[in-house]
């Protein structure tokens, strides 16, 4: 009788399923288990870093809003008098920068803002930093200049020949010329930006009393924050940022990072802190933390509010978060033994801005979001010898979601689908984190942040006139990635419960 083969039996993807089923079997307990484990160990080790970092500023901020004056008090603030004898010189100087690049939407917001500060007319010089490669916008952009210096505004029109250096190049180019050199102090505004007339006399006077001083901060405020979806979950993050972050940074150690817009240097922190440097793509925090291992002081101003756009499209979010990722990375790298060796800042804030500042909420919340939430724990339930702690799988986690989640009250009942959109941006930023601390070819790649102006109103109407596109590759990482996302996190809640 002549035998049978289980091959020639059973059909052969049942045997390669088989073959596979008996290597993963095989490997999991001496190779893959032990390395799951140390991964979740050092996960969970990066989890209470985090933790400890949110519930430390949630308790400065009760603290400074129960116990304290508002920060902004600490320091003196007089507004001007008119002085007869001296007239407008006894007001200071101001230069206004307004970088822009291929701005269409957006430009003649920006200037007009520019334009309508209230301030004394001969101490007001608005710069025009025009970076445009389209030269049907530019002859725009110029125009616009020209019209508003038709109605007696001191504006300057400047353009280069490069883009070297992107906007630290612009802001640096337009302080080399002679009428800035005059100024005693710089506000900045991104293009999209539009400060309210009132701003400057708002800011200046804590520069010119407070010697001390050497950025104003004011807090950005969103347009179209109910634009759509993501525009919600923007706002949740950065509110976190602006009202919690900034705060505890301008209160307990008098430094924070410049947001690189609506704000307002001393022209003297700007020189001593050696300029704007176009080393990473974060020239903003550069500048800042240059000029505080000075010796400067920051003040950030809550209650003072910016009105400007937050990106729409997830491609434009895309690119704006991987600057925003990888520059802090790749200056960490830059500036951290520069930070050690300095003798002009203590211990305890170079403490605070190695550590808290950079280490981990510029690369730890980044690599823990993605690692432990999106790799580690969907993993675990395929190796079930690995187990995670609950304290560490929900308890931690809740904890520092709520408290994030907190400073952005109508938005509360968006928590879950908050969750899985950091969990798809997790990727993204620690992939970008990679290639700053790595230093690897994208890590001065720079992307300017698609905005829509007026044009947002429009946006229905638009739609129905354009033909849709679908790219694969800019819709690849949100449409599959969130529902592979969705279905770990489902799992994961699964397996808590049973």
């Amino acid at each position: 009788m002549e035998s049978f083969s289980t091959s020639g039996y059973f059909p052969e993807p049942y045997n390669l399923g088989g073959q596979i089923q008996m290597i993963w079997t095989q490997l999991r307990a001496p190779l893959f288990v032990p390395f799951l484990t140390v991964l979740m160990k050092i996960c969970l080790g990066m989890s209470i870093m985090l933790f400890i970092e949110r519930v430390y500023m949630g308790f400065v901020i009760v603290y400074i809003k129960l116990f304290t004056r508002k920060i902004e008090k600490r320091y003196k603030w007089e507004s001007f008098k008119d002085d007869i004898e001296l007239g407008n010189s006894a007001y200071p100087l101001v230069l206004v920068q307004i970088p822009m690049f291929n701005e269409k939407e957006v430009y003649q917001l920006s200037i007009g803002a520019a334009c309508g500060l209230s301030w004394p007319s001969d101490r007001i010089v608005i710069q025009v930093l025009d970076d445009s490669t389209d030269p049907i916008i530019k002859g725009l952009v110029e125009m616009e200049c020209q019209r508003w210096a038709s109605k007696g505004i001191n504006i300057h029109y400047q353009v280069r020949d490069n883009r070297k250096g992107y906007k630290a190049g612009a802001l640096k180019e337009g302080l080399r010329h002679r009428y800035a050199n005059e100024c005693e102090y710089v506000a900045i505004f991104d293009a999209d930006f539009q400060p309210e007339p009132d701003f400057l006399w708002q800011t200046i006077p804590f520069l010119h009393h407070n010697a001390e001083l050497g950025l104003v901060q004011a807090r950005w405020k969103f347009v179209n924050s109910d634009e759509c979806l993501m525009t919600r979950m923007q706002e949740m993050s950065l509110d976190y940022h602006f009202k919690v972050e900034q705060e505890v940074g301008s209160s307990t150690y008098a430094f924070f990072g410049f947001n690189g817009t609506a704000g307002v240097w001393r022209m003297a922190a700007i020189d001593e802190a050696g300029g704007w440097k176009d080393r990473t793509t974060v020239e903003d925090m550069d500048l800042a933390v240059r000029a505080s291992l000075k010796g400067w002081k920051f003040l950030y101003l809550g209650s003072l509010k910016v009105k400007n756009e937050l990106p729409s499209s997830y491609k434009a979010y895309r690119y704006q978060q991987h600057r925003w990722s990888c520059g802090p990375a790749n200056l960490f790298r830059k500036m951290v033994l520069e930070i050690i060796t300095n003798k002009k800042v203590t211990l305890w804030k170079k403490l605070y801005v190695i550590y808290s500042f950079f280490f981990v909420r510029k690369i730890v919340a980044h690599l823990v979001t993605f690692v432990f939430y999106c790799v580690v724990l969907p993993t675990t339930m395929m190796v079930p010898e690995v187990v995670v702690p609950q304290w560490g799988a929900v308890y931690i986690p809740i904890t520092i979601t709520v408290l994030n989640a907190i400073g952005t009250p109508r938005s509360f009942h968006l928590l879950v689908f908050w969750i899985l959109f950091e969990n798809v941006m997790s990727l993204h930023r620690t992939k970008a984190t990679f290639i700053g601390l790595f230093e690897t070819n994208r890590v001065n790649e720079w992307v300017v942040t698609e905005k829509h102006g007026d044009a947002s109103k429009f946006k229905g109407i638009t739609k129905q006139l354009k033909k849709p596109r679908f790219k694969l590759g800019e819709r690849y990482g949100f449409l599959i990635t969130l529902p592979l996302i969705v279905n770990c996190n489902l799992k994961l809640l699964v397996k808590q419960q049973f």
